[in-house]
């Protein structure tokens, strides 16, 4: 960071120009643009999600009207609206998934020593996902019901610092569980879902890859009991047993042994039940792991609320993939300035907050977070004598 240059740009040197690159070459354009590359579509949609701007013709009027700052933000390329638009039309998606995941590669790294739940060393991932609601006649591939479009955002989260891993984008019509298909398993890792993705033969496989799962079961699952574990009342938990899915297709599905946890929430007053493939973590750490999946509740209203994913520049499904990417991309670019400045006491909304209206400073961006309370003032500075003084 250097002090005489723009806020954007310094914030963008955070980006792995080489890796980018990198992604480019990867898909190859039939017709590469020679006025508006790659790098000034990210850099325009990047500022965009920081700036909250709302659409094409937004874009273009504010960075046209700082025509002697555009070399200086790193765009090379001539502005305009049809050309961006062009650009989210026809360039691969792809390229910025794969920068994205670069990105996070790179915030997982920095985050790798932050604790999730109970100074656990092990992963713990959250899977949920989460409905943009779209016009139909504008995006017909996307079909939802019969009068209603819409596209699903598949996601799993990193507890430690939030951090998106792995992002699938569908129509409204696929169901949450398909999500765990295209999902590699990490062996030693955590997958806390909701009772949604509920799927014994799909849970086998995790247990099968090494993982281990954490969810709530449905009312129709069925459960023999083979041992009864003694528990410490104390912690919340009523029952720790030791069960198997009774029934033709369940024992199949999942003809291994699964621990199910009850367990007495003291704040809310509500007993829930949980299922794992964890023998080991005591009963409460399993319910404490669980809680923690509401984080990923929490990032979904982040991301709706502060970037521009609930309306889209393009209606292509290639325009919207690549706006949901540059968007994610922005969000994780924001955690690594966070722990590389060492802003652990500010939360991400505060420092999108803060660049959001400094883009185009010339100020050290460290320098931006530094809040300085004013001296207090002297009551008797500047009081004039009165008679009675002397």
């Amino acid at each position: 960071m250097h002090i005489g240059r723009l806020v954007f740009a310094q914030v963008m040197d955070l980006l792995p120009l080489s890796e980018f690159r990198r992604c480019v070459a990867r898909y190859p354009e039939r017709r590469p643009g020679r006025t508006f590359s790659c790098l000034d579509q990210f850099l325009c949609m990047a500022f965009a999600q920081l700036t909250t701007r709302e659409s094409l013709r937004d874009i273009e009027s504010c960075l046209r009207a700082v025509p002697t700052k555009l070399y200086h933000l790193g765009i090379r390329g001539a502005i305009s609206r049809s050309t961006l638009a062009d650009a989210n039309e026809r360039r691969d998606w792809r390229i910025f998934a794969d920068f994205a995941q670069v990105l996070i590669a790179d915030a997982r790294e920095l985050y790798a020593e932050d604790t999730a739940v109970a100074d656990l060393t092990q992963t713990i991932y959250a899977l949920d996902s989460t409905t943009i609601d779209l016009c139909l006649e504008l995006f017909p591939w996307a079909k939802f019901r019969r009068a209603k479009a819409a596209v699903k955002l598949h996601t799993l989260i990193d507890l430690r610092g939030s951090i998106p891993t792995f992002i699938h984008i569908t129509n409204g019509k696929v169901h949450d569980v398909n999500a765990l298909d295209v999902l590699t398993p990490e062996p030693g890792a955590y997958y806390i879902m909701d009772r949604g993705y509920q799927d014994l033969e799909r849970f086998h496989r995790l247990h099968l890859a090494g993982s281990f799962f954490v969810t709530r079961p449905k009312t129709t699952l069925i459960l023999s009991r083979i041992q009864s574990q003694v528990v410490d009342k104390s912690t919340g938990v009523r029952s720790d047993w030791i069960v198997k899915a009774n029934g033709v297709t369940t024992a199949s599905a999942y003809p291994d042994r699964l621990r199910r946890i009850r367990f007495r929430d003291v704040e809310t007053k509500k007993t829930l039940i949980f299922i794992t493939n964890d023998f080991v973590l005591p009963a409460h750490i399993i319910a404490a792991i669980y809680k923690a999946r509401w984080q990923v509740e929490l990032f979904f209203k982040w991301v709706k609320q502060h970037l521009h994913i609930k309306a889209f520049f393009g209606t292509s499904e290639n325009a919207v993939k690549t706006q949901v990417w540059i968007a994610m991309s922005v969000y994780v670019l924001i955690a690594i300035l966070r722990k590389r400045m060492n802003l652990e006491h500010l939360s991400l909304w505060q420092i999108s907050q803060v660049l959001s209206l400094t883009c185009f400073e010339k100020r050290p961006v460290n320098s931006l977070f530094l809040y300085e309370l004013p001296a207090p003032e002297d009551p008797q500075a500047g009081k004039q004598l009165s008679f009675l003084d002397f």
